[in-house]
């Protein structure tokens, strides 16, 4: 058989569903190979849009999304993506067409040494640049992209070697990654670490959604009595209905947060990807007392000053050490008065009805028409900043936010993964009109799918998020403005439905006929973004 058709049954094995991508001419032979497979191939409009579908698929499901370019400009299109899902923790498999082997020593159309270009954005990556490694090279690739930490992985494959003969190869089995359990000596001292500490904390990041740990944490809680936050991409670990429940950490200045991590004498992570909320913002004199739980040792940083490392299966670990833990039932009433505080800032705006619309009473609508099982899947903005704080989740993964390389655009793209892996739930991309025209291409990806998705646009003419920085920091704006098409139309030309709100008593059914329409949809919602300084300084005047 050819090269290209072992390359397609290796992946065939390896239980791949859906390949995203842009085909291109060095990968005529995978194209060709992949009309006799059942693997579905889904064109996209971009390669950038390609990686962020697989990324949210491997995110969702932990099994690694698998993206498709050519060589060149398909494969720089490709790598902000990538980039994105290594930095998020998404297990993905990057595959690029390449230059024939007989040109890659010179100066030759369109060639790069992508192998040198991916490496600091994967954790693995090779060329299959002999057909006698085929199997070994997509074992180890999907095996890579999958273990704890997940992320990218890349496979480059020169046009003359997938055009070429070759033997049949059994693939390679599968093993399973195992983590360890932390010794009883470290239970031990973990124990000794809480229960000597009068107000422990808990941040709950990414890594618990990842290790299927969301019911160990609430047992551990609910036995100690320990208040928990999170980081956006944690979002969902406790229910936010959840006495317990401090909602969300993660914005760079001052916060209600900030007055439960300067009460804590213990701040315990769990599962904390360090990318998604730098500690020097939550630690900034670094002599917090720090309890590290995850599936690696901590990152080094001096505002991370970790007393204790406790390393391998989070699920398991945190089972063992509730074991450890006597009762304690009383809850802090500092806990009750915090959680009051962020609870009330919600309820504040449910019924305003100033226009355009303040992001509270946005995304106060939103949450009133999502499900406890629903996915909401933000874009990067100022928009990212309001729903990180204010959408509150009732289980993990149901929003999605990128917080680790944080790429606009991704928002769209990522819906339409989503609604792939779980068609039954509704599924709304919040983009900003900055964000939204960088893959809003994709949209015709989502109805040429027949996806019903949602896409709530916010709508403020310029970059709301950069706006809100350069006002804190010099009082002025500078160069954040732009014009933007008739979002209706636009969405109408793709063969997308579309909606614009006119005033504020609109959004709350308009959201609710989207969701029931068998289509892609587009809502065009303008925001006042005025309430980002009143936010700061609001939050600047907090005193613990």
């Amino acid at each position: 058989m050819r090269t290209a058709n072992l390359i397609v049954k290796m992946l065939e094995h390896e239980g791949v569903e859906y390949i995203f991508g842009v085909p291109g001419e060095e990968n005529l032979d995978i194209m060709d190979a992949l009309l006799d497979s059942k693997i579905e191939f889904i064109v996209t409009r971009h390669e950038t849009g390609a990686a962020f579908i697989a990324g949210t698929y491997g995110r969702l499901t932990g099994k690694p999304g698998v993206c498709l370019s050519t060589l060149g400009p398909g494969a720089t299109n490709l790598l902000t993506g990538v980039a994105n899902a290594n930095m998020d923790r998404s297990p993905i498999v990057a595959i690029t067409g390449q230059a024939g082997l007989d040109r890659q020593h010179k100066e030759s159309h369109q060639y790069y040494d992508l192998i040198s270009m991916y490496a600091p954005v994967t954790k693995w990556n090779a060329a299959i640049k002999s057909r006698e490694i085929i199997s070994e090279v997509i074992r180890k690739a999907f095996h890579v992209a999958s273990g704890e930490k997940p992320g990218a992985t890349h496979i480059d494959i020169p046009e003359d070697i997938a055009a070429i003969d070759v033997e049949e190869q059994p693939p390679l089995f599968k093993v399973e990654h195992q983590l360890s359990e932390a010794g009883d000596e470290v239970i031990e001292k973990v124990k000794d670490e809480i229960t000597n500490a009068k107000n422990p904390l808990i941040l709950a990041g990414n890594g618990i959604t990842r290790g299927n740990a969301s019911k160990q944490l609430i047992t551990l809680v609910e036995k100690y009595s320990i208040p928990v936050t999170h980081t956006f991409m944690g979002k969902g670990a406790l229910p936010w209905t959840h006495e317990l429940s401090l909602f969300t950490a993660g914005l760079g200045g001052k916060d209600y947060i900030t007055c439960g991590f300067e009460n804590a004498d213990l701040i315990i992570t769990i599962g904390f990807d360090m990318a998604e909320y730098p500690p020097v913002n939550w630690n900034p004199t670094g002599d917090k007392v720090i309890l590290h739980i995850d599936t690696t040792e901590a990152e080094t940083d001096s505002h991370y000053p970790v007393n204790l490392n406790v390393i391998g299966d989070i699920a398991s670990n945190l089972e063992k050490i509730t074991d450890s833990l006597p009762e304690r039932k009383e809850i802090s009433p500092w806990i009750s008065r915090l959680r009051k505080n962020m609870l009330d800032e919600l309820k504040e705006y449910e019924n305003d009805t100033e226009f355009p619309l303040k992001p509270q009473r946005i995304i106060s609508d939103l949450r009133s028409v999502m499900g406890e099982d629903d996915i909401v899947l933000s874009d990067v903005g100022a928009h990212k900043m309001w729903l990180a704080r204010m959408y509150h989740c009732y289980q993990p993964n149901t929003m999605l936010i990128s917080n680790g390389l944080a790429s606009m655009g991704i928002a769209l793209p990522a819906a339409i993964g989503a609604k792939l892996v779980y068609p039954d739930r509704k599924i709304v991309a919040v983009c900003g009109d900055g964000g939204f025209q960088m893959t809003s291409a994709e949209l015709e990806t989502a109805v040429r799918l027949k996806l019903p998705i949602v896409i709530l646009l916010w709508r403020d003419d310029g970059y709301g998020l950069i706006e809100w920085k350069q006002m804190k920091a010099f009082n002025r704006a500078s160069h954040i403005k732009f014009g933007n098409p008739d979002f209706v139309k636009l969405a109408e030309s793709y063969g997308a439905k579309a909606f614009r709100i006119n005033k504020t008593e609109e959004l709350k059914p308009v959201l609710q006929q989207a969701l029931k329409l068998d289509q892609p949809v587009l809502i065009d919602c303008p925001v006042d973004y005025g309430e980002n300084l009143k936010l700061t300084k609001r939050l600047g005047e907090l005193i613990c």
